[in-house]
This record gives structure tokens, C-alpha cells and sequence, in this order.
């Protein structure tokens, strides 16, 4: 875990960090119930981190706070060496930065797939027609569819949607992607071609933070696995160190519940 004090940023002029994000005594509560009890760490350009989790750990919260979409009650984010948690930056200005894709895939369902891809290139980044279009349709194919430009997300399944998605956050040019369990809301049989997407980024060497349930992927994928629970890290290292050899009970325990289901809940028959 990289930790240590860094001269914090003014008016979102960037810092010589060489981080895309740090994160320092992260703090952060929902009136008395304090979800993120201190959370530090960083995530290197180039980096995949996925952050994995009971339900109620912090994860999805974590995740959140790196854009602000969440306001943290104490501590400091730093996105490629801003300090997004001060208060005289354009924090607008960073997120355009960051791509975001969540669970469910907040598509505009009166606009077809091109118009999704192209309105936030248009009204945020002031791109004319052409280039948006021209961008759209390069991340389209990215994904694998190029094809399905006129279609809107009624004629599309979740799958396709969630690609779409991401096409959509790529189509920004954001230095980081952050993931909030993008699958969680997909039929099984399309959670590959989500996920074939993402180790594709991956390998193109995009910056990462992936709040995930698919170990497979993350131990695939990640270069680091950051375990929480209770709103704090509870351990953290490589895929081989975490998912292999975890050396916290707390680990072992929700490893063994997600990894090598039982049916002690199933009761006996005579």
C-alpha cells in the first residue's frame, strides 16, 4: 500500500505524482452510519485494480468517492495529481477525465446508440458532428458493435447495453475508467462479452479501478486485489497473494463463501 503525504493541489493545478489516484484517510458516513472508516491507497497509470467485498463492505462507496459523485466526510482523492476534494476545483472539469460505468447502464432510451455516444462529445467537450461520430463509431467497434449504431437500448440485451456503455465513457477519452460491479445486472450467458471488453482495455494499458464480484476476472486481470470489509482494506497485493494465499481470516472466510460454495444451508433430508 502506497501511502504518505502529498502537497495538495490548488485550483486543480496537478501535482507531480506520477499516480492516477491517491487516496488518503478517506472517511465517509450516511447520517450516524460510517461506511469508509479510513482508506488509503493508490493506483499506479496502467494499473488494474479490482476491489472485491461482502455487500456493505464500502466498495461500490469507494468507488464513488474517486469522482465525487460522493462526497467524502473526511480525506483527500487525488485524480492524476488534482486534489479533487478541494473546494476550488472545477471537479467538472477533472470528471471529464474519468469514464464511469455502473451497474445499470443509463442509456437515453429515445436516443439511438450513435446519438448516446456522441451528445456528451458535443455538449461537454464541444466536438463538431463529424468527430463525435467518427469517435462513436471507432469505440464501437472497440466493442464488437459496429454494427448496431442505429439501434436503441430497447433493441438491445443488457449485455449489449453495457457495452454501449462503455463505448459511450470511452468515447470521452478518459485517462481511467472506474467499473461499479458492471455485470451484477446481466443474465449470466452475457457476462463474457462484458468482461472480453474489459480485458481489452486492460491490455491496451488503461488505468483501472474495477469493483467486482468475478473473481475469475480479477484474478485474470488485476494487476493488484484490494479485499474490504466493514468500510475499511482489509488486505491487498496480487491476485496470486490474495485469491491464492489470503493471510486474514476475514479474506479466507469470504473467499471460501464466493469460491467453494456448500449447501449447509440446504437442510437434510431423512
Amino acid at each position: 500500500m502506497k501511502t504518505g503525504a502529498i502537497p495538495a493541489a490548488r485550483s486543480g493545478e496537478a501535482t507531480a505524482s506520477g499516480t492516477a489516484i491517491e487516496i488518503h484517510g478517506l472517511h465517509k458516513s450516511f447520517g450516524d452510519l460510517e461506511v469508509l472508516r479510513g482508506i488509503d491507497f493508490t493506483i499506479d497509470p496502467g494499473e488494474v485494480v479490482c476491489v472485491i467485498g461482502p455487500s456493505g463492505s464500502g466498495k461500490s462507496t469507494l468507488l464513488r468517492c474517486a469522482n465525487l459523485l460522493e462526497e467524502p466526510s473526511a480525506g483527500r482523492v487525488v485524480v492524476g495529481g488534482i486534489d479533487i476534494t478541494d473546494p476550488d476545483v472545477d471537479i467538472d472539469r477533472v470528471r471529464r477525465r474519468i469514464g464511469m460505468v455502473f451497474q445499470q447502464f443509463n442509456l437515453f432510451p429515445h436516443l439511438n446508440v450513435l446519438e448516446n455516444l456522441t451528445i456528451a462529445q458535443r455538449r461537454v467537450l464541444g466536438r463538431g458532428k463529424d468527430e463525435s461520430a467518427r469517435t462513436a463509431r471507432h469505440n464501437l467497434a472497440r466493442v464488437g458493435l459496429a454494427d448496431r449504431e442505429s439501434s436503441y437500448p430497447s433493441q438491445l440485451s443488457g449485455g449489449q447495453q453495457q457495452r454501449v456503455a462503455i463505448a459511450r465513457a470511452l468515447s470521452m477519452n478518459p485517462e481511467l475508467m472506474l467499473f461499479d460491479e458492471p455485470t451484477s445486472a446481466l443474465d449470466p450467458e452475457l457476462v463474457g462479452d462484458v468482461l472480453g471488453v474489459m480485458r481489452g482495455l486492460a491490455d491496451e494499458g488503461m488505468t483501472m479501478m474495477v469493483v467486482t464480484h468475478e473473481m475469475a476476472f480479477a484474478r485474470e486481470v488485476a494487476d493488484r486485489v484490494v479485499f474490504m470489509d466493514d468500510g475499511v482494506i482489509v488486505e491487498e497485493g496480487t491476485p496470486d497473494e490474495v485469491l491464492g494465499n489470503p493471510q486474514h481470516q476475514r479474506t479466507r472466510s469470504f473467499l471460501s463463501r464466493i469460491l467453494h460454495p456448500t449447501d449447509t444451508d440446504t437442510p437434510p433430508t431423512d
